[in-house]
């Protein structure tokens, strides 16, 4: 029996909202810094802006074919085999996106909380808490998305607003940065951010009106990127830019000097952490979830809930590759960067070709 289509807009842009902020909302400012220096809220914007057009892409992709994902019509468009090639190739990046996300969040835990706790059993706890929540359909899916939004943006934007009493507005001077011509690969790693996005490409098949995917996508990119902006802004203006290249983690840090008025709580950096922790669990469920769904599409099974478990080991053991938190990094970046084929270049060519074969599909 084919499901009802359940997916509110507002949900799906809980899904894209939630499925953006994660484990990056940490080294975010350190990465826009190295390429742009006081110029970190420029290059946010600007890696916003790139993801905005591979989400577009994929948004415009899903209301052309309103009854599939991806997997599904990326075959009608250019072929069976030449389309399970990119597919492949899909399903791999973002397996590599959840084992590297579970990797990340276990080295901060590890780091600044459970000192004495192998990394190895903090990434397996946050594998399994993912793998069971998988094992729901879409729609539950998307009301565990949009029950978390709220407790991700609010505290957000409370530690920012917090955090401007000690800001100094000439850190932020020049705004277009110290050296503008370096700005792309910075710009590049900021977009690779938002590649739990894609994850849209499930869920408009679920949506009542796949036709409004658009706003979502929209909606989804202001409110993420917007919060990673003012993110970008607060640490830089705080800290200034060559302070930020000596922190690991400079939202965590930018928490840490943040106080509640009247020193309510004089750091707020443990609940920083406890909301985070919620924020790298709807990452790494968007991750694995679309990893599985597009497993069962590819090999046209209709229930994805035998993957959740089968593909653990492989996630696992992956996560586990870095040999330290510096290699990690330079993995994630150079990951994210060619996964911008995956998630931008790839979409864009099946779009084009549907437009000039003339494809397109109406929902029964």
């Amino acid at each position: 029996m084919k499901e009802i289509p359940e997916v509110t807009v507002i949900q799906a842009t809980a899904i894209i909202v939630s499925s953006i902020i994660g484990v990056g909302v940490l080294p975010l400012p350190l990465f826009a810094v190295r390429s742009a220096g006081a110029g970190a809220p420029l290059a946010t914007m600007l890696g916003a802006a790139v993801a905005f057009i591979g989400l577009s892409i994929i948004t415009i992709l899903g209301m052309r074919f309103p009854s599939k994902s991806i997997i599904q019509y990326s075959e009608d468009i250019i072929g069976k085999w030449l389309a399970r090639v990119g597919n492949i190739m899909i399903i791999v990046f973002f397996a590599m996106l959840t084992s590297l996300t579970a990797r990340e969040f276990g080295e901060v835990v590890v780091t600044s909380v459970l000192k004495q706790t192998p990394v190895e059993v903090t990434v397996i706890v946050m594998l399994l808490l993912a793998t069971f929540s998988t094992r729901n359909d879409i729609t539950r899916f998307a009301y565990i998305h949009y029950f978390y939004t709220p407790l991700l943006l609010i505290p957000g934007i409370l530690i920012v607003a917090l955090s401007l009493k000690n800001a100094d507005i000439l850190n932020l001077q020049p705004f277009w940065g110290n050296n503008p011509k370096g700005m792309l690969p910075g710009i590049l790693t900021i977009a690779a951010l938002f590649q739990g996005a894609f994850v849209m490409t499930v869920v408009i098949p679920a949506m009542r009106k796949p036709k409004k995917a658009m706003i979502a996508s929209i909606w989804g990119i202001v409110i993420a990127g917007g919060l990673y902006i003012v993110i970008a802004a607060a640490t830089v203006s705080v800290f200034g830019a060559e302070e930020i290249k000596k922190l690991l983690w400079p939202t965590l840090e930018l928490a840490k000097t943040t106080s509640l008025p009247a020193n309510i709580l004089e750091r707020i950096d443990a609940a920083f952490l406890a909301v985070w922790v919620t924020a790298v669990y709807t990452t790494l469920f968007s991750s694995y979830y679309f990893t599985i769904d597009s497993i069962s599409k590819l090999f046209r099974l209709g229930d994805s809930k035998m993957f959740s478990f089968f593909i653990l080991p492989f996630v696992f053991i992956m996560a586990l590759l870095p040999q330290n938190i510096l290699q990690m990094y330079e993995i994630i970046q150079n990951v994210g960067r060619v996964g911008m084929v995956m998630t931008i270049a790839y979409p864009g060519i099946l779009l084009f070709v549907s437009i000039i074969r003339k494809q397109k599909e109406e929902r029964v």
